[in-house]
């Protein structure tokens, strides 16, 4: 599937009804969403053929997109029952073939090829961002996940991975679009500069 028809796919998707400030429940723009997937699977061969789990799904947006990319087997897991519920109707929409859990990050067991994530920021709840990092690095050997950026970011990043025994070995600048969201929104978008990691596990 070309990039342009991935994006148009995921443009007609439904965004969450009651999105919670709790967990970030910022959905991808469709253009963003098919950038991340396109850099894991076309550049990068990590979707096509593998398993591949998206934790804190939402409403499916990085999910669907590495099915409609060929994975072999996708799983999507998010606490917020509603996004999962909106990412069913949306799989079943795009004929994405997905299976979604409810639960939190200590429902995802087993061993994936690949972990796509768009994980909280960590701007309201304070190291969410890395519990997600230390999950997806003890599910798979390579995670590709969404982080603001900054300097700093990169700097505390980098040591936290290398913590949980993992390395990054890339981070691709992407350009995500914001949707007005919460009532403290002023604007109609907002363009927000972010970071996508692609991290390996390091063999011991």
């Amino acid at each position: 599937m070309r990039k342009k028809r991935l994006e148009i796919l995921l443009s007609q998707l439904a965004p969450h009804p009651k999105p919670k400030l709790r967990w970030e429940a910022y959905m991808l723009d469709a253009e963003s969403a098919a950038e991340i997937v396109y850099i894991a699977g076309q550049v990068n061969h990590d979707i096509r053929g593998k398993s591949v789990i998206d934790l804190g799904c939402g409403t499916g947006v990085l999910a669907i997109s590495a099915s409609l990319l060929g994975a072999g087997f996708v799983v999507g897991v998010d606490v917020d029952k509603d996004a999962v519920k909106v990412a069913k109707a949306n799989a079943e929409k795009s004929e994405a073939e997905v299976e979604f859990v409810i639960g939190d990050l200590s429902c995802a067991v087993g061993h994936f090829d690949t972990v796509i994530m768009n994980p909280p920021f960590g701007s309201w709840r304070r190291g969410a961002d890395v519990r997600f990092l230390k999950k997806a690095l003890e599910l798979s050997d390579v995670v590709y996940s969404l982080h603001k950026h900054s300097d700093l970011s990169r700097e505390f990043l980098n040591r936290k991975i290398l913590s949980f025994g993992g390395r990054v070995d890339k981070i691709y600048e992407v350009k995500v679009t914001i949707p007005r969201t919460f009532n403290f929104h002023r604007k109609e978008k907002y363009i927000v500069e972010a970071d996508l990691y692609r991290t390996l596990k390091v063999k011991s």
